[in-house]
């Protein structure tokens, strides 16, 4: 009995060292909306950026974010002085941390060199969170309930979610009094603490599943095993074609995210503190998401959650275009309402999908590669929204939509809105696991 006692204790410490660190690794990342929100003004005001330029700045900054599976197979195939999560959070945290002090410190830093450490910081922060993904999969295959994964999907969803409406908030704030370079002083300070919580915390004490590589193979045999097992994984029919259909998703839309930035603030002349809230209703939205999924969605096929999804995101589009002809102003709501409202909910919605679509992997993801078929998922979304923001650019340009004439922009935004809905054509795409598998495992 004492034996099981204290087993029992053990494990009730681990699971909340686990969250703890979920919890850490998955807040400070939400909270990189801070400094980025700070980095729209900068280069907007401080460096006179254009709207375009503003916007592929915005869509290249993602492009680190594509070696997330390369990442995942290092994090499952090269431990790190015998671990595979924690030290990766670490160095993670440590290359943001020096990015992030760099940008702040540099005095009359150019347009070159701040995109530079931006592409390194988005870097370090790919590293952390393929490591938080991997530990958030392997700590749900503990719990063998079908649930447990999708409880701790939303857990660190959640403080992903809080942490990026309060990042949104104060960074609103913020921008009133300070400058944007306060902001990224602090945000590398905060890097800086997680970076020193994370190395004080030993990964044995998590309890994770040991790796199925054996330990005495060499990091090259070991990456080959771990390719091996992704193309495996890959070559499910359900997995293979769910995420097809999840990257179109958002590849096929010309977000139009960098031109109504501008047309809110040039146009409109809303106050920094409204676009800072107008994010934080964003983020608000996706904490309220990601708890009503785990208690009313999780349940329900993935097929119909995305597709559902995909329709909402396309209805706000379209009410955007009510929007900028002026009807709403007409009919008594302030610009400043709908912006902070619709604009934020939209910028949410885009990401909605991520949470059913994580769960719904984890649930075809095979054992022990975890971690790279996770981070493929994360890049192909990165590559998508990169193809989005370019399309966007393209769109703008194509229908002469500048930061001087914003006269085409319902028309594009029509546009942007008919390809939200495109891909509800193919949701045919998105697999289920067959009940026959399920059984035989």
């Amino acid at each position: 009995m004492e034996k099981e006692e204290k087993q029992e204790l053990e494990g009730a410490a681990a699971a909340a060292r686990r969250r703890l660190v979920i919890g850490v690794g998955f807040w400070v990342q939400g909270f990189r909306l801070f400094p980025w929100l700070g980095v729209n003004f900068f280069l907007k005001d401080g460096m006179g950026v254009a709207a375009s330029s503003l916007q592929i700045l915005q869509a290249s900054a993602n492009l680190p974010m594509v070696a997330k599976p390369l990442l995942g197979l290092l994090s499952d195939a090269v431990p790190i002085r015998g671990h595979r999560r924690l030290p990766y959070v670490a160095i993670g945290a440590l290359l943001q941390a020096i990015s992030w002090l760099a940008i702040a410190l540099w005095q009359d830093i150019s347009l070159q060199v701040l995109t530079i450490f931006l592409l390194l910081s988005n870097f370090g922060a790919s590293i952390c969170e393929v490591a938080n993904d991997a530990i958030v999969a392997e700590a749900g295959k503990i719990v063998t309930s079908s649930s447990g994964s999708g409880q701790l999907q939303s857990f660190a969803w959640m403080f992903g979610s809080s942490a990026g409406a309060l990042g949104n908030l104060l960074g609103g704030i913020a921008l009133s009094y300070f400058s944007p370079k306060i902001m990224f002083l602090f945000f590398a300070i905060l890097l800086l603490l997680q970076f020193f919580t994370t190395v004080a915390i030993p990964e044995s004490s998590l309890k994770l599943p040991k790796a199925a590589t054996a330990t005495n193979l060499s990091a090259l045999t070991s990456i080959r095993k771990q390719v091996k097992e992704l193309s495996c994984a890959l070559s499910m029919p359900e997995m293979f074609w769910s995420i097809i259909w999840f990257t179109v998703s958002y590849a096929v839309i010309p977000f139009l995210l960098g031109t109504m930035f501008f047309y809110q603030t040039e146009v409109l002349r809303l106050d920094s503190s409204v676009i800072g809230l107008s994010k934080v209703f964003g983020q608000v939205a996706l904490l309220a998401w990601s708890m009503s999924y785990n208690k009313y969605f999780k349940t329900m096929s993935a097929r119909k959650v995305l597709s559902v999804l995909q329709f909402v995101t396309a209805v706000i589009m379209l009410s955007d275009v009510l929007f900028v002809q002026g009807i709403y102003r007409k009919v008594g709501i302030p610009d400043s309402i709908y912006t902070i409202v619709f604009s934020g909910l939209l910028e949410g919605l885009m990401f909605f999908k991520v949470l059913p679509f994580s769960v719904h992997i984890a649930k075809l993801c095979p054992a022990g590669c975890e971690g790279s078929v996770m981070a493929f998922v994360m890049s192909a979304l990165a590559l998508a929204t990169i193809v989005s923001g370019y399309l966007g650019v393209a769109l703008a340009a194509l229908m002469g939509v500048s930061g001087d004439d914003f006269s085409a922009l319902p028309a594009c935004l029509l546009i942007e809105a008919a390809c939200t809905m495109l891909p509800l054509c193919c949701s045919s795409l998105i697999k289920e696991r067959r009940e026959k598998e399920k059984k035989e495992e």
